[in-house]
């Protein structure tokens, strides 16, 4: 990564465009170099070189990433949406000995017990900042003082899987950054004149990895927008001549919930990259704005990866990746499980026995987390009586593979249901009922049954004047011929938005633990999944939902203390 900032030295293109102006390469090499000396001199003798980035995306963080990259540093990118005691623990887990942020965020910071010293924490926007670079102001990539950076230099701290307790921080290095950008730029053919747009907050992986990694690479420009709008997003795209983006969550969905304009192919976009858009809403997306989107598949952690060939079937993320040896396996033994058999109209026929875990059997790029051994080696366990290998990455994603070789993402597992004795995967569901057209969002996750194993629960956010018809949805759910008999929800939730994380990722924990206990609208069928022989449209449509009301939930709540499983609500 270094040397992809050196080599921006002498490039006047435009290299950096915001809101704020354009940098072009040859300044971003420039600022990255006087950030690296400066850097240099404030690190406590025996300190990590670690760099904390408390910044929405504004033209410092693609410089200090670049100053990291020189200095042979690491940033660890902290999250603004954090708060108080969570937020100090952040800082001071990654031990970070510098931290970068701007005056918007320092109300965030106000009383909390950082380990970075007052004169360590610079605010970017602040005069005192450009005083402090000013001395620096001559250094060049090519001529910093201290240890040259190598393939092995730690390169980003990233927080990864904080929705259940605290987040764990992934190692990249500028050897496996650098290899993901080249990457991708031979994937995607990125040229010199394309603009990646990053809308993606930068503290996560998706942003540098998929975004400024392969733009740095390919000699590429970005473009900052401060945070995701979905407004803002084609007038960004226009103003900035976009090429290409990248998205997580729901992105995708808050932009096909925009209304309608007449110029909405008129664009320079060329293709979006990312995941978790869905093929319904990705047919959609490319048939209003004329940009095709890539559906990848990539753990965070660099673990295993899947992409998509010219010849991967509508549903199918893709094959491995070059180097990867992946199979859906079963996670309590470790034995790799049966190809999934589809019917004609592409329905799984046997989930039960294909649906399984996405492990890696060959040579993973996973560096692991900071000081969390554990968790490590929970990633690369062995399993039962040496019948799986110690190293193996497990990438806690539920997959199925089907007879010609492509994989399909079947939720994560933590995702699963278990209705009715039956395993089912929440992903699976939610593509079904995403088909549902007054839905802007989907959310499917389980709650425990009052008897044994769960129910299906789903929560859905509706298009601005729209209302609820539980006949409507009734006739819909039975003209789904991949509907199976027990995925339809017991449960519905009406919300106005789905909760989502900074990364617009949904908070299915917060879901799943409101359980029916929220404030907002439920709709409920009264008698769970229908028996097993009950199966077909005709099953589907005897279904009929009403409003749940105070008496429902007291009565329901009476069923649970009455078989002992109270306390799997409150899990």
């Amino acid at each position: 990564m270094a040397g992809l900032v050196r080599a921006q030295w002498g490039d006047h293109r435009p290299g950096v465009k915001s809101g704020e102006g354009t940098l072009t390469h040859h300044e971003v090499a420039a600022g990255a170099a006087a950030r690296a000396a400066l850097f240099g001199e404030l690190l406590p003798r025996g300190a990590e070189p670690h760099i904390g980035v408390l910044l929405d995306n504004v033209p410092e963080y693609p410089l200090w990433l670049a100053a990291a990259a020189l200095a042979g540093a690491a940033v660890a990118g902290i999250n603004p949406t954090r708060r108080g005691p969570e937020l100090a623990r952040d800082i001071a887990h990654t031990d970070c000995a510098l931290l970068i942020t701007e005056r918007a965020h320092l109300p965030l910071l106000a009383g909390l017990d950082l380990t970075v010293p007052p004169e360590r924490v610079l605010v970017v926007d602040d005069p005192a900042y450009r005083e402090l670079l000013g001395p620096y102001a001559q250094a060049r990539p090519d001529a910093l003082t201290g240890a040259a950076p190598t393939p092995a230099s730690r390169m980003l701290l990233y927080f990864t899987s904080g929705s259940t307790g605290a987040p764990k921080a992934a190692l990249c290095t500028q050897g496996r950054l650098a290899a993901a950008g080249h990457s991708l730029v031979r994937y995607f053919g990125v040229r010199r004149e394309d603009v990646h747009y990053l809308c993606m907050p930068m503290f996560h992986g998706n942003a540098v990895i998929a975004g400024w990694a392969p733009a740095l690479a390919g000699g590429a420009a970005v473009a900052l927008r401060r945070r995701f709008s979905a407004s803002g997003f084609f007038p960004d795209v226009r103003r900035y001549k976009a090429t290409y983006f990248t998205y997580v969550g729901r992105a995708v969905q808050y932009l096909l919930a925009t209304p309608p304009a007449p110029d909405d192919r008129d664009n320079p976009l060329r293709t979006g990259f990312g995941t978790e858009a869905g093929a319904v809403d990705a047919e959609r997306f490319a048939e209003r704005f004329g940009a095709p989107l890539i559906e990848g598949y990539g753990s965070s952690e660099g673990g295993a990866a899947l992409q998509r060939t010219p010849d991967t079937p509508p549903g199918a993320i893709g094959r491995p990746a070059p180097g990867d040896d992946l199979a859906v396996v079963d996670p309590e033994t470790g034995a790799e499980l049966p190809r999934a058999r589809l019917d004609g109209d592409g329905r799984l026929m046997n989930g039960d026995e294909a649906i399984g875990e996405l492990v890696n059997r060959g040579r993973s790029s996973f560096e692991g987390y900071w000081r969390n051994p554990e968790a490590t080696a929970a990633r690369t366990r062995g399993r039962l009586e040496g019948r799986v290998g110690t190293g193996w990455y497990w990438t806690g994603d539920l997959f199925f593979r089907d007879t010609e070789g492509f994989f399909h993402f079947a939720g994560r597992t933590d995702d699963r249901l278990r209705v009715d004795s039956e395993n089912l995967a929440a992903a699976m569901i939610e593509n079904i009922l995403a088909r549902y057209a007054p839905a802007t969002g989907v959310a499917v996750y389980a709650v425990p049954d009052p008897v044994a194993g769960d129910q299906v629960m789903a929560a859905l956010a509706l298009r601005d004047g729209a209302v609820f018809d539980p006949e409507d949805f009734v006739a819909f759910l039975a003209a789904q011929p991949d509907l199976g008999t027990k995925m339809a929800p017991r449960f519905v939730r009406i919300l106005a938005a789905l909760p989502v994380t900074a990364t617009n990722k949904v908070r299915r924990v917060a879901l799943r633990r409101a359980g029916f206990r929220c404030p907002e609208p439920i709709w409920w069928t009264p008698s769970a999944a229908g028996p097993p022989e009950a199966a077909g449209p005709s099953a589907r449509a005897g279904r009929s939902y009403r409003r749940f009301t105070e008496e429902d939930r007291a009565a329901l709540l009476g069923e649970y203390r009455d078989h002992g499983r109270a306390h799997l609500l409150d899990g």
